[in-house]
């Protein structure tokens, strides 16, 4: 049966030479594909196809079958295909999406479990028994995917799952061979990818590349070719699950791709030795590859690149030589395979370098950072670092008893010489010299003054850059200056001070100076900060100027709050323009802001603002009284610079800022204004027209004349006052010369009754009313 496989194999390949591969669903029943096309082995026996699940799609299409690669680019030329959708979509090119399901399709427990997985839909999967007369056997697959999207994040996020597991029958517990090597990293999208957008590469050595539309597959992208091994129990039999499944939906089809021929029995080589892996071999440095397989009649062969390496016999092979080494086993009837990948990579190009560092007592010891010579040993090569540094070259060179506490390093002896090891990518190392050295220099530097600021209490603000222009003329041109508060900072780079620094300690403070050349020390110096003294002056004040007491003046102070001595400058200012005024004092007569600025002579200055604010006396505009009623009212409006409030006949009595006085009696009275400011007070006499509503001409001395009040020779001059009787007889008329009517006609006393009154203004106002004689 096996012959008959391969010959239609091989009739099969005579056909095909085109650019994408071919796939089978029909022509091989399970049984036929593990067998005869993945294992095709004399000494692997008792296979047994147990278990085949896969898509339903009711058109003889399958989830699974042969692929033939040959005349493709394909890295295989035939064998199985396993996909999470149709076996029609697997072939190129790559120009659909392969997006299938079916109806039923559903996930697997096992890969699940043991991929820490849920909800896997979409499941093919082929179980097999077999028993091997090895120690180990392997085979070799590539895993493709949709879900590869060059350029695109979600590449980094989402992953079909498959699982190569095996088990020795009667077990239970699976163990998944499928594994990123050297790893216990399942193989997958998410652990196997370059560089992408919002992610870094993982395992990138394994993954073959992304695919363009000329591609024999249909897959966006896939995995290089790998081996999958296991350990096993001569003649023990094991069961096998290939199982693969698209995870949480069934959208981006997967596919692995299991070599024909490649299931077989196998002898570990050890891991590959890449530079991506960083266990590449280094320089010129051999290696041997040893095959431990027990058996003293084994006969070997060995090949690199698929070439014979003719003589070479032995169980062990010692190379120095790139390339991909195989080893053939005759074991018995039985052929065991082994492969290993060596890759070498160049030791690092390193040089002997002085490190210099600062020593403020000059006896030869201080502190180092022994990672700043770095640059020196690396010639700035970002792709090579020292992984530490020893006190001898035997120990770098064995990666023992490194220095602890490099970044910290005190040496012992002057001129000491420490030993860094430098590694690379692949973990190839050369070892340099670093001799540690003191610098001499030493840079003068003048105190930095900086004036007291508000509040004046001894700290301050300081400008550290003035002290990086000071010292150019002593440092060498591509010097770093940097500032720190104790000497221990300033050797090991730690808490820099920023450009702008206020004093920790009152008045005065040391701080320390260290500048850097070509990442050595060149110098660390002190300097000192010196808080300059700051005239103290009184708060910003406000006064008032009365403009009716010009040209008078007034004194304004500079209000020096400490003893003041006699070598302060004074500078005024009147609404921000320079004076001639230079004196502790600025007699003024004008509102505005009148700036003090106080200069010690070294050359420190405080300054406050007196604000003059103008007021004055208040004009009497108009005066509106409202007379001659029983709800007598007077309306003081008034025009000037200053805030007034009003009194009536009392200067020295109640002011109310209201400028209306109500219920006024009638009569002649005095309106004062006072400016609140004390500029002084205005006053003004004026009259309320009033008509006495009784008189009594009984000859005591009260009312014995009717009379209108508020009229004189000064106010309502030419008042006519008539008055009759309640029949409308005339009985009297005067005016406001007139001491008023006695309540007689023509010599005889009239009796009490009610009398009418009409009175007429010179300004046409007249008033009409009654009154009461009472006798």
């Amino acid at each position: 049966m096996k012959l008959a496989i391969k010959i239609l194999c091989c009739l099969f390949s005579l056909g095909v030479f085109g650019q994408n591969i071919t796939v089978d669903s029909q022509t091989f029943t399970p049984q036929q594909l593990i067998e005869d096309i993945l294992i095709d082995s004399e000494c692997i026996d008792n296979v047994v196809v147990t278990n085949v699940v896969g898509g339903n799609f009711n058109d003889s299409d399958q989830s699974y079958g042969f692929f033939d690669a040959t005349g493709t680019t394909f890295p295989f030329d035939t064998g199985i295909v396993m996909s999470t959708g149709r076996l029609s979509n697997v072939p190129g090119p790559n120009t659909t999406l392969s997006d299938d399901t079916a109806s039923n399709w559903s996930g697997d427990n096992d890969l699940e479990t043991i991929l820490n997985e849920t909800n896997t839909t979409n499941a093919t999967i082929l179980e097999f028994d077999f028993t091997s007369v090895a120690t180990q056997i392997s085979f070799r697959y590539i895993f493709a995917s949709e879900e590869y999207q060059e350029g695109n994040p979600n590449t980094c996020q989402f992953s079909d799952l498959f699982g190569f597991l095996i088990r020795p029958i009667g077990d239970q517990q699976y163990t998944n061979i499928a594994l990123v090597p050297g790893t216990q990293t399942p193989v997958k999208v998410t652990t196997v990818h370059p560089d992408l957008p919002g992610c870094d590469a993982e395992n990138e050595a394994y993954f073959a590349g992304f695919n363009g539309a000329v591609s024999p597959t249909n897959f966006n992208g896939q995995t290089s070719i790998l081996t999958a091994t296991a350990n096993v129990i001569p003649n023990q039999t094991y069961h096998v699950k290939l199982v693969i499944a698209d995870e949480q939906n069934f959208r981006f089809d997967s596919a692995v791709f299991l070599e024909a021929g490649s299931f077989r029995l196998s002898t570990d080589l050890g891991p590959d030795r890449l530079i991506a892996n960083g266990n590449a071999i280094c320089g010129d440095d051999t290696f041997t590859i040893q095959t431990n397989e027990p058996g003293a009649t084994n006969t070997y062969k060995w090949f690199k690149d698929d070439v014979e390496l003719l003589g070479e016999t032995n169980a062990s092979l010692e190379v120095d030589d790139a390339g991909l080494y195989n080893v053939e086993i005759t074991k018995g009837t039985c052929l065991l395979f082994g492969e290993i990948n060596i890759e070498y990579a160049e030791n690092p190009v390193v040089f002997d370098s002085v490190l210099i560092e600062c020593d403020q007592n000059q006896d030869g010891l201080t502190f180092y950072n022994l990672f700043d010579a770095e640059p020196l040993v690396t010639n700035n090569d970002s792709s090579i670092f020292i992984s530490d540094f020893f006190f001898t070259e035997n120990d770098a060179e064995q990666n023992v008893n490194a220095i602890v506490g490099a970044n910290t390093f005190e040496n012992t002896i002057p001129f000491q010489t420490v030993y860094a090891r430098v590694v690379n990518q692949a973990n190839c190392y050369s070892i340099a010299e670093v001799e540690l050295q003191i610098s001499n220099n030493i840079i003068a530097i003048l105190p930095l003054e900086a004036c007291d600021n508000d509040p004046v209490d001894g700290f301050t603000n300081f400008n550290l850059n003035d002290i990086r222009t000071t010292i150019e003329p002593q440092i060498p041109m591509d010097a770093s200056v940097s500032f720190y508060e104790t000497e221990i900072d300033a050797f090991f780079d730690t808490n820099a001070l920023p450009n702008t620094y206020q004093n920790t300690s009152a008045n005065t403070q040391t701080i320390f100076v260290k500048v850097e050349s070509n990442n050595q020390c060149y110098s660390i110096s002190t300097v000192e900060l010196v808080v300059l003294y700051t005239p103290v002056l009184l708060d910003d004040e406000t006064f008032i100027y009365c403009l009716n007491s010009f040209p008078e003046t007034i004194t304004l102070v500079g209000g020096v709050l400490n003893d003041e001595p006699n070598n302060y400058y004074y500078e005024w200012l009147f609404n921000g323009s320079t004076t001639a005024v230079n004196t502790t004092f600025n007699d003024i007569n004008e509102p505005g802001n009148y700036t003090v600025i106080v200069t010690d002579p070294n050359g420190c200055s405080s300054s406050r603002t007196i604000t003059v604010l103008a007021s004055n006396l208040a004009t009497i505009d108009n005066i509106i009284v409202t007379e001659g009623s029983s709800n007598n009212s007077v309306t003081i409006e008034v025009s000037g610079e200053g805030d007034y409030e009003f009194a009536l006949d009392d200067p020295d009595g109640d002011y109310q800022s209201e400028n209306t006085f109500t219920n006024v009696t009638s009569g002649f009275h005095t309106v004062f204004v006072r400016d609140i400011n004390g500029c002084g007070i205005t006053e003004e006499t004026i009259s309320v027209l009033g008509f006495p509503k009784f008189f009594t001409p009984n000859g005591d001395p009260y009312n014995e004349r009717w009379q209108v009040y508020g009229v004189n020779s000064q106010f309502n001059q030419g008042t006519d006052i008539k008055i009759f009787n309640r029949y409308g007889k005339l009985l009297t008329q005067f005016d406001n010369e007139s001491a008023g009517w006695d309540g007689t006609l023509n010599g005889q006393a009239l009796p009490s009754d009610d009398y009418w009154f009409t009175v007429t203004l010179i300004d046409g106002r007249t008033f009409t009313s009654h009154f009461a004689l009472k006798r």
